[in-house]
């Protein structure tokens, strides 16, 4: 049932999301485009309260929980930074707006792009893992809360690994730019 719920969540932000920039810009409905949008965080919301009545009701926490917390730290985290880059482009697409801003392809401004994205990962792992850790209060046995702690440990190597390449886009002077753009161009390789 839990699994099924984060499909249906899943399914449901994009359906908001297309219906909310659908009411926006091809609608002219702007108001009410935005207050679709504004439904989004309640998918959340419902999927927390189903996974903790499914806890309460006495199902033994397993990966269908953790992943529910995983989905929540992650749509709370990346949800709003979504919706807004697609707004964007629907702007632009839709309605003739400018075109969207692109994050910067190199140099210390993207170096700073990349660290904003992995801050948000560590939120959403943040939040994943106070999550969980509730779960495991909640519970209040070791043998039986393994997965949720499991969890933790994912949500963690997640925050690693975005870590490191977030950390691999070096700031690059400008010159150092232009020559990596000459040798793409010219196929040599640095």
């Amino acid at each position: 049932m839990i699994v099924t719920l984060i499909v249906i969540c899943e399914v449901g932000f994009w359906v908001l999301l297309a219906a909310g920039l659908g009411l926006r810009y091809l609608a002219k409905m702007p108001r009410t485009g935005a207050a679709v949008l504004l439904c989004e965080p309640l998918l959340e919301v419902v999927l927390l309260v189903v996974t903790v009545l499914d806890l309460r009701a006495g199902a033994d926490p397993d990966w269908k929980h953790g992943l529910a917390a995983v989905y929540i730290g992650y749509t709370a985290a990346f949800g709003h930074y979504t919706v807004r880059w697609l707004d964007g482009h629907a702007r632009h697409r839709l309605a003739g707006g400018p075109p969207p801003v692109k994050p910067p392809r190199f140099g210390a401004a993207r170096a700073r792009h990349e660290v904003k994205l992995w801050l948000r990962t560590v939120a959403g792992a943040g939040l994943a893992s106070a999550l969980l850790q509730v779960g495991v209060w909640y519970v209040d046995d070791p043998e039986r809360t393994a997965s949720l702690t499991s969890w933790q440990g994912f949500a963690g190597r997640a925050v690693l690994i975005h870590g490191v390449i977030a950390l691999s886009y070096r700031p690059l002077s400008p010159s150092d730019a232009a020559d990596h753009r000459l040798s793409v161009m010219h196929g040599c390789p640095r």
